[in-house]
């Protein structure tokens, strides 16, 4: 209830500016003309299309980030060598912005969406495989020695030992990286031209489209919440038998 009078509030203020004349309409329309404007977009084919490359560039991104993150994660944490080895690597790499290696994206793929997927990658990779990390290095010791008195194979202390323990930390990594990979998408179509909906707010822009490039990022923003919405019932889901998420249910 608080959050939809905070949504209410925020669009009053916004249709409040440019019809008080605070702020001049043609760099920020009222929040009734783009929210029009935003439903005339509901019912057109082309936007629908616009949303399908972003959330396919997004699920493929996400998708090869995750699973490349959680086979590094477990086999680097694992290894009290390769965490050593590796450590100055990781440190070095994970704080470079993605948006750096546009320049290189561009030279390699060009506008495709090769060049998008590159830098959502980069991006969600570091937020899935950091805590898978943490979740190795969470592994009761007691249980990984029992298992291996019990004779447990690798993949069955991975299995029945570290994955449990691992599992939530991969969810809230994935969490994480959802948002993330929204975000580069758009910032990839955006600036390098890949199709999608940041490609279509560049184009409404220098097209002079103000009420309708405002449109389209309501769009995105509403998007990013529903997948938002949509991760977290995952994550209760998956998580169900977690003390975290019980205790969430019984409050």
């Amino acid at each position: 209830m608080w959050g939809l009078l905070g949504v209410v509030f925020f669009l009053g203020i916004w249709e409040l500016l440019p019809t008080l004349g605070i702020v001049q309409g043609r760099y920020l329309p009222p929040a009734s003309e783009v929210l029009v404007q935003l439903a005339k977009d509901f019912t057109f084919t082309a936007f629908w299309v616009s949303v399908g490359e972003t959330m396919m560039a997004w699920a493929i991104g996400l998708f090869w980030a995750v699973l490349l993150a959680l086979v590094l994660g477990l086999v680097i944490g694992m290894s009290g060598f390769l965490r050593r080895f590796t450590y100055s690597t990781v440190e070095f790499l994970r704080p470079i912005p993605s948006v750096a290696l546009i320049p290189l994206a561009v030279l390699m793929f060009g506008t495709k969406i090769e060049s998008s997927l590159m830098l959502i990658i980069y991006a969600c990779f570091w937020q899935v495989f950091i805590q898978v990390l943490y979740g190795v290095a969470d592994v009761d010791n007691v249980a990984m020695q029992t298992a291996r008195s019990y004779g447990f194979s690798w993949i069955q202390r991975v299995r029945d030992v570290i994955f449990p323990t691992v599992l939530p930390y991969l969810m809230t990594g994935i969490r994480l990286g959802a948002s993330v990979a929204l975000i580069l998408a758009i910032t990839a179509e955006l600036i390098i031209g890949s199709p999608g909906l940041g490609h279509e707010i560049q184009l409404a822009q220098s097209g002079g489209a103000i009420a309708g490039m405002y449109a389209l990022i309501v769009a995105t923003g509403l998007l990013g919440v529903v997948i938002n919405l949509v991760m977290r019932a995952i994550e209760k889901k998956v998580l169900s038998w977690h003390p975290s998420v019980r205790g969430e249910v019984i409050v």
